[in-house]
């Protein structure tokens, strides 16, 4: 009974430093590295949570990375139309200026030659390229915005607006517009169907000389029309850098949130751990040297 009564006590005894010293060992592992949860075993739930945190942060980041193109290409975009803008309102000026009676042959050939020029601008703009190397203006096919032939007829390439970038789960935005918008698709009563047409045909007319004036109400026309959709379209584009500025902040919110619920669910809490750990040594102590005491009686020490 004694006997069989001892080496229960001294099973227990054994069972309670091995689960002491176990403890001890993981609190110091998890003060040394700063996490508490290092292997599934530590916490199943817990890992599997941070696994889904996991790849969705990495879907995040790749969302930033779009979000970050879109801006950069609506931002070249926006520079670009200004560009254009102020190219449109040059040839406004050199419209209204053309029709005036009091010029020359030789003065309204001037303005024709400058006219060509801001065909030439306008042309270089709508083909300016992205920070893909892409047509800034493309169309959803076609490598080119527009092409001119050997003629100087310029056309169109390809059809459909700009492919859209995806920026998060669902949501897409088109980081541009495609040069028929903007250049193209004027009223009727602009003389022709884009701005390139009705500049160069006005340049055509004030190069043969006589009276321009009917050519120059119907350029002034198309160009205050292309000026109106440029206006529109740089609208356009404000409005989605907008939506894609909120769309940073709510990656940004998600992002803290989801750093909060990791780090309580992996990270240790320094101060409980140190203070569980100076508790556990304390108690791993006491039994150490309870169960010496105990285990240096002799059976004399029993039979007192």
């Amino acid at each position: 009974m004694t006997i069989t009564s001892t080496n229960l006590f001294f099973d227990r005894s054994a069972a309670s430093l091995a689960s002491l010293n176990g403890r001890n060992q993981t609190l110091q592992e998890q003060i040394s590295s700063g996490a508490k949860l290092t292997a599934p075993s530590d916490d199943a739930i817990g890992y599997r949570r941070l696994q889904v945190i996991a790849r969705t942060s990495a879907d995040d980041v790749a969302w930033g990375k779009n979000i970050d193109l879109a801006q950069t290409v609506l931002n070249q975009a926006d520079g670009a139309l200004e560009s254009v803008s102020s190219q449109l309102q040059k040839a406004q000026e050199l419209a209204i200026q053309a029709s005036s009676g009091t010029l020359s042959d030789g003065n309204r050939a001037v303005i024709a030659a400058q006219l060509r020029g801001i065909v030439d601008d306008l042309v270089s703009l709508a083909n300016s390229k992205d920070a893909r190397g892409g047509p800034l203006f493309g169309a959803a096919t076609g490598d080119s915005a527009v092409t001119r032939d050997v003629a100087g007829v310029v056309s169109f390439t390809g059809t459909g607006n700009p492919v859209a970038i995806p920026v998060g789960d669902g949501t897409n935005v088109q980081p541009s517009e495609s040069a028929e918008r903007i250049f193209g698709n004027l009223p009727a009563g602009a003389g022709a169907g884009d701005i390139f047409a009705v500049l160069s045909s006005f340049a055509d007319a004030l190069e043969a000389g006589g009276s321009v004036s009917a050519v120059a109400g119907q350029a002034l026309t198309g160009v205050t029309a292309s000026l109106d959709q440029v206006s529109s379209a740089r609208g356009s584009i404000g409005a989605r850098g907008a939506r894609l500025d909120l769309e940073t902040a709510r990656l940004e919110s998600t992002a803290l949130t989801r750093e909060a619920e990791r780090s309580g669910i992996e990270d240790t809490d320094l101060t409980t751990a140190i203070i569980e750990l100076q508790k556990t040594t304390t108690i791993l102590q006491a039994t150490q040297a309870s169960l010496g005491r105990l285990s240096s009686l002799s059976l004399f020490d029993y039979l007192r």
